[in-house]
């Protein structure tokens, strides 16, 4: 038992450890950064990692960690509006479709099928096609893409929370469906949507940057880390820290937002807390 709760504690606050250093990256870039990181120098092109250059330069001369702290910024910026427009539009459907009868609940859910089987990536370039491709559309295209995923967590969290006593007792009391929402259905099911909120953030930073390499997301001077490995692919065989520095950046970003996720699920999930 005690190895359990070690396990769920580690997932945890390695995810926010992780988490953690792509957040303090992205503030420290508001105020400092090594190098100016969109500057191009062609006398300092690829050059090594070294003191003056952590990372190295890439073939515009740009330092590499400055501009891995840039794209930190960048992720998290798509990933929080992403999320937000998903977490805000989702959710209210989701406790709608569960709170009206059930041939229109059954309606609402069908349509939002519909709009899951459009892929993030798919949405995107079709919305980059109609409004030029950029960071506010992609985190448009991936928040709208996301929106299903809330729905679905909301609706299925407040139909269990719906059938419970003290629900079936707030509306032999007269409350309105409103009321019921509010008061009893949102804060029952806030912990299943945080757990959403970060593993949809893992997956919105997967989608910006497959964006960015593909030349739908973040439009250059900004740094981006998936417009970085785009870049770095002409000159893959003889400078893969090109491509090995920002999918580095990549990979702790997504493996921090999924532990945290994990952890968080342990911990305000009731059925797995009770097996502490």
């Amino acid at each position: 038992m005690a190895v359990v709760t070690r396990n769920r504690n580690g997932s945890l606050i390695v995810g926010l450890v992780l988490v953690g250093l792509v957040v303090l990256a992205a503030l420290v870039s508001f105020l400092w950064t090594p190098h100016d990181p969109v500057k191009v120098d062609a006398a300092h092109r690829l050059l090594g990692p070294g003191g003056e250059n952590l990372f190295g330069t890439d073939k515009f001369g740009r330092d590499v960690f400055s501009q891995i702290m840039v794209g930190a910024r960048t992720t998290l910026y798509v990933g929080v509006v992403a999320v937000g427009i998903a977490a805000v539009i989702g959710t209210p459907l989701g406790i709608f479709a569960a709170m009206t009868p059930r041939w229109l609940g059954e309606f609402v859910m069908r349509v939002n099928d519909l709009v899951l089987a459009f892929p993030a990536l798919l949405l995107a370039i079709m919305f980059g096609a109609v409004f030029g491709a950029d960071t506010l559309t992609a985190m448009v295209a991936i928040g709208i893409a996301t929106i299903p995923s809330f729905a679905r967590i909301a609706r299925s969290g407040a139909l269990q929370i719906l059938s419970s006593e003290f629900v079936l007792a707030a509306r032999s009391a007269g409350r309105s469906r409103l009321n019921i929402a509010v008061r009893h259905v949102v804060p029952n099911i806030a912990g299943l949507l945080i757990v959403q909120a970060s593993v949809s953030f893992a997956i919105a930073v997967l989608a910006e940057t497959a964006l960015s390499f593909l030349g739908f997301g973040t439009r250059p001077p900004t740094p981006s880390w998936g417009r970085m490995l785009q870049e770095s692919q002409e000159l893959l065989t003889s400078y893969p820290r090109l491509a090995l520095v920002p999918g580095i950046a990549i990979a702790v970003a997504v493996l921090g937002f999924n532990l945290l996720g994990d952890g968080l699920r342990d911990r305000l999930d009731p059925r797995l807390a009770a097996r502490l």
